[in-house]
């Protein structure tokens, strides 16, 4: 679930005070805090003058970085006191804590949810926001630097004006590892660039059950596919060494593990799928759920891992005892810290902690116990410390665990290079939503394009016939982004930057162009109709299948999203009716987290049907391939079923009978 408000409203929680102060009032507000930071005073930043020079002249050993990141947190950590060490170990939201918060408790890190924000949603505005909580920080007796995540889990989606690229499902489609990693790059300067070191993604989920609420963050159902899809990491941190460079970020693969497996039917409240149990045999799981980390830690060194909400349950036990990922220690300690030689740190989910049964000391001690190092916690972070230190007094969580527990954390914030620039490197700022990295990402929206039937080769388009183009997604850029854009949920009224797939289509053609959102204007005879249909954004939970349908657009007064069935709606299957039936040829373009179900009688009047996956902010890489500037080259990552109730299907099924096979994608010359 990763930065996710926990509440019945998916609408975006106003912040109970504002994290974004200026840095001279933030001086003030710590100057006479009591607790962890008691008497430091504020840290000159790194680029003050004869800063440099001065900066190793009878400091301690941790603050030399000549030293070996071995050698200076093992100083570090013998001159810090339980109450330091357990703030390292907590995570609080910008919503919830000041960077008094940060001063008093030593909060080890701070995090943005989906859709928390500064006031000021720009660039400039994040910097300054990620700077006032690191004052707050540096203004603490040891000076350890915060670390601030987010989840840009397609490009910096929560700041307005960052490039918003493809969901994973469209990347997975490109089969391009290289791209994936450049887009990944991308993502990790525009983030940097405004405050953030550490991202929650790339997410190495192997999607296996179409009915989930979060396929689109799977590269697709092949743990094959995924794992060449896991260089998204090093996209992020750059090879080893990089990870201080000013565009590179702390990476975090999740959600470990089997989170693509759950059964449909086992989820816990209003939820049908998502955080449900994984039901398979450990040879399963291994194949499914853990192969893609192998890469993810061995090969490209991910400094940190996030647990999923899902529970696990081996088969072959026979006792039908389900173990919630984050009190799971055979796998986070002996598979993914022994067997995998994960040296990084694990972070729970949101709240992540709240669903191991007993009372609440008991979760705290029993997800600590079982690995987990840092823990989310974005409004009850007192009582997380008030409890772990509770536990540790008692005996019932040991010192080792707490330094290993921290140890892990310093190791990263030193690789960062945080503690030699703990403030924001603005050298990148002016390159946030660029030119350039949109081209990138409108490359990455066309080789996403799935082309999966071509009657007649009515594609490619001619840039001169007349089109007559309607459908709920064709000019709707709120739509095409999807979930995890400026809010959590996404939204149909979310209006970012860029080209919707309509803008892109009339900067392409020549030809006159009639436009009828819902096919509602006659269709010229001689015309060639696009239609471009599909779903209204979700995440999580809220978009699976037979799910809760109480999640708003904020946007919409209070108004319930559409349901979310995996099958298009009344009015869409109109306009595809009538401008197919009408049209002298049709090309239907579906804009979605997942394969829809298209009737039969409907497909058989479509010509040309593509599959458009949540292309992002740059729609123009869609007309890219409709006009032929680009050949289609995408293919399925996903199975496309005959109908939702053939789900779950995935290739090598025994009655495999898809309406497109896994892999399936036309090409045009």
């Amino acid at each position: 679930m990763d930065a996710t408000p926990r509440s019945t409203d998916a609408a975006p929680r106003s912040p109970s005070r504002r994290a974004a102060l200026a840095l001279g009032a933030v001086t003030a507000l710590v100057a006479g805090t009591v607790g962890v930071g008691a008497a430091a005073a504020p840290a000159t930043p790194a680029s003050a003058p004869g800063h440099a020079a001065a900066k190793d002249r009878g400091k301690p050993a941790y603050l030399n970085p000549r030293l070996s990141t071995e050698k200076r947190v093992k100083d570090l950590l013998s001159r810090m006191t339980l109450a330091e060490k357990i703030g390292q170990m907590t995570q609080a939201e910008r919503a919830n804590a000041t960077p008094a918060d940060v001063t008093e408790l030593g909060l080890g890190s701070i995090l943005s949810g989906g859709g928390s924000v500064p006031a000021d949603n720009s660039p400039e505005g994040w910097a300054d926001m990620v700077d006032a909580f690191q004052d707050g920080a540096l203004a603490t007796r040891l000076k350890i630097p915060v670390l601030y995540g987010v989840d840009a889990v397609h490009g910096h989606g929560n700041l307005y004006g960052a490039t918003v690229f493809p969901h994973n499902i469209g990347l997975g489609a490109t089969r391009d590892p290289k791209l994936v990693e450049k887009a990944a790059h991308i993502t990790a300067e525009e983030t940097r660039a405004t405050g953030p070191q550490w991202n929650f993604a790339p997410c190495l989920c192997v999607a296996r059950d179409d009915r989930w609420g979060r396929t689109y963050e799977s590269f697709g159902e092949s743990p094959r596919l995924v794992s060449q899809m896991a260089v998204a990491v090093r996209g992020f941190q750059g090879r080893r060494g990089q990870l201080d460079n000013p565009d590179r970020v702390l990476a975090t693969p999740k959600h470990f593990a089997g989170d693509g497996l759950t059964t449909f039917g086992t989820a816990a409240g209003d939820y049908t799928i998502d955080q449900g149990i994984t039901i398979v045999s450990r040879q399963e799981f291994a194949r499914l759920a853990l192969a893609p980390y192998w890469p993810a830690i061995q090969r490209y060194g991910a400094g940190s891992v996030m647990p999923s909400f899902s529970s696990v349950d081996w088969t072959e036990d026979g006792v039908g005892n389900p173990l919630k990922m984050h009190a799971h220690s055979e796998l986070l300690t002996g598979v993914l810290k022994r067997r995998m030689g994960f040296d990084g740190f694990v972070i729970s989910d949101w709240e992540g902690i709240h669903q191991i049964p007993g009372d609440w000391n008991t979760q705290v001690r029993t997800a600590i116990n079982a690995g987990v190092d840092m823990a989310m916690e974005p409004a009850q972070f007192r009582q997380f410390i008030t409890a772990l230190t509770e536990e540790v007094e008692a005996g019932r969580v040991s010192m080792r665990r707490i330094d290993d527990a921290v140890s892990r954390i310093l190791a990263q914030k030193f690789e960062l290079g945080l503690f030699e620039k703990p403030y924001t490197d603005r050298r990148h700022l002016d390159e946030v939503g660029s030119r350039q990295h949109r081209k990138v990402a409108r490359e990455a929206v066309a080789k996403s394009q799935v082309l999966l039937k071509n009657r007649g080769r009515v594609l490619p388009l001619s840039k001169r016939a007349p089109l007559y183009v309607a459908g709920s997604n064709a000019d709707n850029i709120g739509n095409q982004a999807g979930g995890w854009t400026l809010t959590w949920q996404g939204g149909s009224t979310n209006v970012i930057p860029g080209t919707t797939i309509l803008e892109g289509i009339e900067d392409a053609t020549r030809g006159d162009v009639t436009v009828s959102e819902t096919a509602a204007e006659p269709v010229p005879s001689d015309a060639t109709g696009v239609v471009v249909v599909g779903e209204t954004p979700y995440a999580e939970g809220f978009g699976d299948v037979g799910g809760p349908q109480w999640a708003y657009d904020p946007g919409d007064n209070g108004v319930p999203r559409p349901v979310k069935d995996m099958k298009l709606s009344a009015a869409d299957q109109q306009a595809v009716d009538k401008v197919c039936t009408q049209a002298a040829e049709c090309v239907v373009i579906v804009v979605s987290g997942r394969p829809l179900e298209i009737p039969p009688a409907l497909l058989s009047k479509i010509d040309g049907l593509v599959a458009g996956w949540l292309p992002g902010s740059e729609g123009d890489g869609v007309a890219d391939v409709l006009f032929g500037k680009k050949r289609f080259t995408g293919r399925l990552p996903v199975t496309w079923p005959r109908s939702v109730d053939q789900e779950p299907i995935n290739v090598g099924d025994a009655d495999y009978d898809p309406l497109y096979p896994y892999g399936f994608g036309l090409r045009t010359r």
